[in-house]
């Protein structure tokens, strides 16, 4: 199958491969290599060439490079999938750059970024969060116990020889996600999910791990507020105007999470949901441009 296009999209101008705890990760990257840099960071079921409209406009001021996370696009699967791993392989990218830089994450990427600003504030400048500020909170009921942490794992253990079903057309998987995504256009889902799925004899599959589909382990998003009391650097949080499958949060509870935040910047992409950079890319990227600065 040829490779599909979609307006705006700009493939890569260089391709990394990165070594994080024993796993190798990919990377694209475009931009002059002296300028600044920012790594970006997706979520959760995406893959770096989610940027790939985002990445090309604000490469024309900064180095941008575009992860691809664990278990995700063309990065190694890895044996097991926890928060505190993938924010070390950000932290890792970071010092594979050698200098300081500027985050920029989606939904998981975006809750990554920040913590991984918090955990290494010296090699970073500033952090971008596009409307990755956790679900809301869990009713009393369904807080941490010793029963659900044994849930948990249960569940790991049942997928843990889990392989995707494959999809009998490209166009198969685009229905699938849209079904999911409604707001994402069949036309970029064609483009995205080229390079998130691979053709074998007996149909389409997609990349990533199935080993994630349980997340992180029991956790409470009450902790998400006061965390972003360490982080140093300047927050800019983003969020669509318009109510979509994961997002935005209810305005209190957002506002009451971001209050945590020393240095912050709030900002809103009129006409876009929870992926705000897949939606209006130009639009995000000017918010991102002027708040980076030169």
């Amino acid at each position: 199958m040829s490779e599909p296009s979609f307006p705006g999209a700009v493939a890569s101008e260089r391709q990394h491969t990165i070594e994080s705890t024993g796993v190798r990760l990919h990377a694209l990257e475009w931009g002059d290599p002296q300028a600044a840099p920012v790594v970006l960071c997706h979520g959760m079921w995406d893959h770096a060439r989610s940027f790939a409209v985002l990445a090309p406009l604000l490469a024309q001021r900064f180095r941008v490079i575009a992860l691809d996370a664990r278990g995700h696009g063309d990065s190694e699967w890895a044996h097991a999938y926890t928060w505190a791993a993938d924010v070390l392989d950000i932290v890792n990218v970071l010092r594979w750059l050698g200098r300081r830089a500027h985050l920029i994450g989606h939904s998981k990427g975006g809750g990554q970024v920040t913590e991984a600003a918090c955990v290494a504030p010296d090699l970073v400048s500033k952090v971008v969060n596009l409307d990755g500020f956790g679900p809301p909170s869990l009713p009393e009921d369904e807080k941490p116990t010793p029963e659900r942490m044994a849930h948990f794992l249960d569940a790991r253990r049942r997928i843990a020889q889990r392989r995707w079903r494959p999809y009998p057309s490209l166009d198969d998987l685009v229905e699938r996600r849209q079904a999911q995504n409604p707001r994402l256009s069949r036309e970029w889902l064609r483009y995205f999910l080229f390079y998130g799925a691979q053709e074998s004899q007996d149909g389409w599959r997609w990349k990533h791990d199935p080993h994630m589909e349980h997340g992180f382990g029991p956790w409470r998003p009450d902790w998400i507020g006061p965390s972003y009391g360490a982080l140093r650097a300047p927050l800019l949080a983003v969020t669509g105007s318009e109510p979509d499958t994961w997002g935005p949060l209810p305005p209190a509870i957002l506002a009451e999470r971001v209050a945590h935040v020393k240095h912050l910047e709030r900002a809103t992409v009129a006409g876009a949901g929870h992926f705000v950079h897949m939606e209006r890319p130009r639009e995000t990227a000017a918010l991102i441009s002027d708040f980076l600065g030169s």
